[in-house]
């Protein structure tokens, strides 16, 4: 039933774009980051409902969707510039099998990015793409904060929609994604206009924070803790009472302490002792692997270059019994483990070409909604006071995902760069709205101009003075 019902809520979607373009590009959106060809096991597993979405979303677009004042900015070129890199590392990947397999999901992702802005030339359709970025991750943030709290977490135990632990499905891919939608989720609720700004919506998006803020519980995530302690530290500077805002924070904190497992307290300590944990040592030791392969292959060795690593450490082993402690070494030999770094990623992947291109992408974004975020955030022009904590969500998203993706392989992840396109549409519209000023001023000061004096039409006449005086005038005295 479940399964009949998922089919029929993706069909519907997908009709309707038929006649509503955009409403395809929000389609586009729910399927890849809820991806309910993983959930179905019927008809909707075996289409390529992503692809027929995302061709459909550009063809319609092209043909029905106005495209007047379209504007390509310097990120969106940026962006292009990285596809063209990557898809020229992947002819000549290391591993040309699996780079492939990863190009495959890669150009859709940075392409999807590239066109949305044009797409979003309106209030509504951003704040539209908004709430489906939100709704879509509560989708499996919610299953999994209810699996947690029935006991069902633990690293890599958590299963959430389904036994997939690839994308927004994967641990601390979802732990970073989640924490970037909570001041999304707010801004909604303040500015929204779908849905109102009433209580139940209020309640609804404490509920998606609530969630949000168990997955890193749920999936005992490190990196998910420092997403949410990072979240934390941004919320202080958009916080008008900021001592309320730290009394709840530090009241919160002794409540959930003493009621977290052992298990999460246990595995966040090894944060600062990484040594006693063999996911810490093997992360440490692929990074350093990187650094060496990044000297002798400068421009980077394809999509999944990381599997001719091979690294070697020493785990630290600390054994209690009774009141001594015994401490021991245990050498550790790994081979083709991932980066576990969006940056090394990048680095190992594509190079320094590529870090540098997928860093400035990023920095550039950064900046931007800074300047966004203060231009309209003291007296803002009537029904414009959304952008500047819009502005403010986007770029407290954005850094918590760098800040992750320090952590956690996400350097491509579709998610990411969907609030990259959001970012440029936004900015888009900003520009809009400043050429629409610009033009009422330049017609203001047309009809403000004094008319020019009409001439004498006598006086107007060119007439030589050799030829005499004209006819019905006076002639010149000697």
């Amino acid at each position: 039933m479940t399964n009949l019902a998922l089919t029929a809520f993706v069909m519907a979607f997908l009709i309707a774009g038929l006649s509503r373009p955009f409403l395809l590009v929000l389609a586009y959106a729910y399927i890849d980051i809820v991806a309910p060809q993983k959930i179905g096991w019927g008809p909707l597993g075996s289409l390529s409902i992503s692809l027929a979405a995302f061709v459909l979303t550009v063809v319609l677009w092209l043909a029905r969707e106005d495209k007047a004042g379209v504007r390509i900015s310097s990120r969106q070129i940026l962006m292009a510039l990285l596809l063209a890199y990557c898809g020229m590392t992947t002819l000549f990947a290391d591993f040309p099998e699996e780079a492939a397999a990863k190009w495959d999901w890669v150009w859709k992702a940075l392409i999807f990015a590239m066109f949305l802005p044009l797409t979003l030339r309106t209030r509504l359709r951003i704040e539209s793409l908004v709430l489906i970025m939100v709704l879509g991750v509560a989708v499996i943030t919610i299953d999994g904060a209810l699996k947690t709290l029935t006991g069902g977490g633990g690293y890599g135990e958590l299963k959430l929609l389904v036994n997939d632990n690839t994308g927004l499905y994967e641990g601390s891919i979802i732990s970073t994604v989640a924490i970037c939608i909570i001041p999304l989720a707010f801004w909604l609720v303040t500015y929204g206009t779908v849905f109102g700004s009433g209580w139940m919506v209020r309640l609804f998006a404490i509920g998606v924070s609530f969630s949000a803020i168990l997955m890193p519980i749920g999936t005992q995530a490190r990196t998910g803790l420092i997403c949410v302690a990072v979240l934390g530290l941004l919320k202080l500077r958009s916080t008008r009472r900021r001592v309320t805002y730290l009394v709840l924070i530090g009241l919160g904190a002794a409540i959930a302490l003493p009621l977290l497992p052992a298990s999460f307290t246990e595995r966040m300590g090894t944060i600062q002792n990484h040594q006693s944990d063999q996911s810490a040592g093997t992360r440490l030791a692929v990074w350093e692997w990187t650094m060496e392969f990044a000297k002798s292959h400068p421009f980077g060795g394809g999509f999944d270059a990381f599997r001719q690593d091979s690294v070697a450490y020493d785990k630290v082993i600390t054994a209690k019994d009774g009141t001594s402690t015994a401490i021991s070494t245990e050498h550790v030999i790994e081979h083709a483990r991932a980066y576990h770094s969006s940056y090394f990623e990048m680095l190992g992947e594509q190079g320094y070409p590529g870090l540098g291109v997928w860093l400035l992408l990023h920095i550039l974004g950064v900046v931007q909604m800074e300047r966004i975020r203060r231009r309209y955030k003291k007296g803002p022009p009537p029904g414009l006071e959304w952008i500047s904590p819009l502005a403010d969500a986007l770029q407290q998203a954005q850094i918590v995902y760098l800040v992750g993706g320090a952590f956690v392989g996400i350097a491509f992840q579709p998610f990411c760069y969907m609030l990259v396109g959001l970012q440029c549409g936004l900015a888009a519209y900003v520009g809009r709205l400043d050429e629409a000023v610009l033009e009422a001023r330049r017609v203001e000061r047309l009809l403000r101009r004094p008319a020019a004096p009409t001439p004498d039409p006598l006086v107007a006449v060119r007439h030589p003075a050799a030829a005499g005086p004209l006819l019905g005038t006076n002639s010149p005295k000697p």
